[in-house]
């Protein structure tokens, strides 16, 4: 009987370390979203579009995506990515040409950080209704995907392909 207590202090203890382990420890950090880092451009939605982001400096990247149409701005993203003790948080605002705002002027569609891999980041919208796949392929090539839940899993599809330009 004296040896239940100490094997369940012990079972407790490791669940505490292993609790604390998973809830407390940031689970990315700037440097997993540092593979933006640059100028790119692309097309899309028949198109040019064009991006940039900034390396990662005092906790944060700041970026945007222009996208253009018949010689014209259509949608402006700026993007702003931010050191959190839960890992990087994305945060992007839309603005129509003559910068009016798509979202009310204090909202904006955030994204928590969910995984990175060799050239890829992963990040899922407050709400869990979509990811984003950020991924560096060969040839300089930046790929952002967005996914949907479909049938207990992620389906994605690239939304942009982009070149590096410098």
């Amino acid at each position: 009987m004296t040896l239940r207590y100490p094997l369940l202090l012990f079972l407790l203890i490791g669940l505490q370390a292993t609790y604390a382990q998973t809830t407390l420890a940031p689970s990315g950090s700037l440097t997993d979203v540092a593979l933006l880092e640059g100028h790119w451009r692309g097309t899309y939605n028949g198109g040019p579009i064009e991006a940039s982001w900034t390396a990662p400096e005092a906790g944060n990247i700041v970026g945007y995506i222009r996208m253009m149409k018949d010689n014209k701005p259509a949608l402006y993203e700026l993007f702003v990515f931010e050191q959190s003790d839960a890992g990087p948080v994305a945060m992007v605002k839309h603005f129509k040409p003559g910068m009016i705002g798509v979202e009310e002027k204090d909202k904006m569609d955030r994204y928590r950080f969910i995984r990175a891999e060799k050239d890829r980041t992963v990040f899922e919208k407050e709400d869990g209704s979509i990811r984003i796949n950020y991924e560096r392929r060969p040839r300089n090539q930046l790929v952002i995907q967005r996914g949907t839940p479909k049938d207990g899993a992620w389906a994605f599809s690239d939304l942009f392909v982009f070149e590096k330009v410098r």
